[in-house]
């Protein structure tokens, strides 16, 4: 008999997805977003009350949401969804019919699992393009946030260009849904 623990296969599933109620999970997310392993995600000083009036304003947003994603039934991650044409990117490139924006990020925790962030983001893509008129994925991550610039190619992103937002300099990058397949090594 062995005595090794044994890991959770993060890649098998285990993963859902619920809307944000952004009073109930303030506190929840709260803690994500000014840990500081989510830097990138710029609310580091974020008091409690700014956590639930910026996720008030996305539920009340006609062209954005926000999502908890659960791993095993237990809240794990942040999701964003928007439209880049009404949302984030709006006159700083031609959007596409189909195309849609994601923000993800992990919660920080003591035991982290391998390869889990990898699962996280490969869940939120499957999620976005169930959606049959999702065509292509948007994200503009910072362009100093490697980590996520190496998730990304690995799930199918193909960085275009970098811009200039308000409040970073991005690397503007997209992955349809054929690129993604290709990448989970999905054949039709």
């Amino acid at each position: 008999m062995s005595t090794t623990p044994t890991r959770p296969d993060v890649t098998a599933g285990g993963f859902a997805v619920r809307p944000l109620d952004p009073v109930a999970d303030a506190s929840l997310v709260h803690a994500w977003v000014t840990h500081p392993k989510a830097a990138f995600w710029m609310m580091q000083d974020a008091r409690l009350q700014d956590v639930e009036r910026a996720y008030m304003a996305i539920a009340a947003g006609e062209h954005q949401g926000a999502f908890i994603g659960l791993y095993e039934g237990r809240p794990a991650f942040l999701m964003e969804r928007y439209d880049p044409a009404y949302v984030e990117l709006v006159g700083l490139y031609e959007p596409e019919p189909g195309d849609v924006g994601m923000h993800f990020l992990v919660a920080a925790t003591d035991t982290p699992l391998h390869g889990f962030t990898r699962a996280v983001i490969t869940a939120v893509m499957a999620f976005l393009f169930e959606d049959p008129a999702t065509r292509r994925v948007v994200v503009e991550p910072d362009v100093r946030n490697t980590a996520v610039h190496a998730l990304n190619a690995a799930v199918g992103f193909v960085p275009e260009r970098e811009l200039e937002k308000p409040e970073k300099r991005a690397l503007l990058s997209f992955c349809t849904r054929e690129q993604f397949e290709a990448a989970r090594g999905v054949t039709a």
